[in-house]
Formats: structure tokens, sequence, C-alpha cells
């Protein structure tokens, strides 16, 4: 059975940093696509970065490009979402999940684990 933990949850200051994991057992993450949503209070799960199976390529949502990175480490079976100059519009639960297709998704639909979900709040 696929499971995937998010961990990494923190309260921070506009302009600090999390970094989030999500770590895989019962599989090797290097073998999915991988992706980081997001869901704040009262609105939809929303994509924000994703790392595909082939290639390793990334994407990530307009919101923020510049500020997170997504990366794997394949050693730890644990793929990280990097989050820097993070603003109060971050502030959400934030979910992994993995698809068995090559390439990256912006669909939740897409993917068929998903990690439990971590908070991540930023305020002053």
């Amino acid at each position: 059975q696929l499971q995937l933990v998010a961990s990494g949850a923190g309260l921070v200051e506009p302009g600090g940093s999390l970094r989030l994991s999500c770590a895989a057992s019962g599989f090797t993450l290097d073998y999915y696509t991988i992706g980081w949503f997001r869901q704040a209070p009262g609105k939809e799960r929303e994509g924000v970065s994703c790392i595909s199976r082939r290639a390793g390529s990334t994407n990530y949502a307009d919101s923020v490009k510049g500020r997170f990175t997504i990366s794997r480490d394949s050693a730890k079976n644990t793929v990280y979402l990097q989050m820097n100059n993070l603003k109060p519009e971050d502030t959400a639960v934030y979910y992994c999940a993995a698809r068995t297709g090559y390439y990256c998704s912006v669909y939740s639909y897409d993917y068929g684990s998903w990690g439990q979900g971590t908070q991540v709040t930023v305020s002053s």
C-alpha cells in the first residue's frame, strides 16, 4: 500500500521560510510524479508545485514561482518543498500526492495517493 507522510508544519512570520517533507513508505518515490497542493479555508485545493517522474522536471504555480523549490532526495525516499519569503496568503494545509504518470499535472484528480496534510500558517 502506498503511504505518504507530509511533515514540516509551522507558524512563521511573513518573509520567513519553512521546508515541507513528503516521505514515502511501501514504494520508491523516484518512480512517481509528486505534487504539492494546498487548501486554504473556504478555498478549493490548488496545485503548488510538482516534480515529474521522467527527467525530474519541475513546475510551479505562478503565485509561488521564485519563492518555492521542489526537490527529491532519492536516498531518503523523500520529496521536499522549500518555501522562502512566505506570505500570509500562503497559509493553508499542504498536501503531497503521487501519480504514476510521467508528467506533472495541476489537477488533484490525477493523483492517486495522498499524504495527510500539514498546516502552514504565515502570520505576524
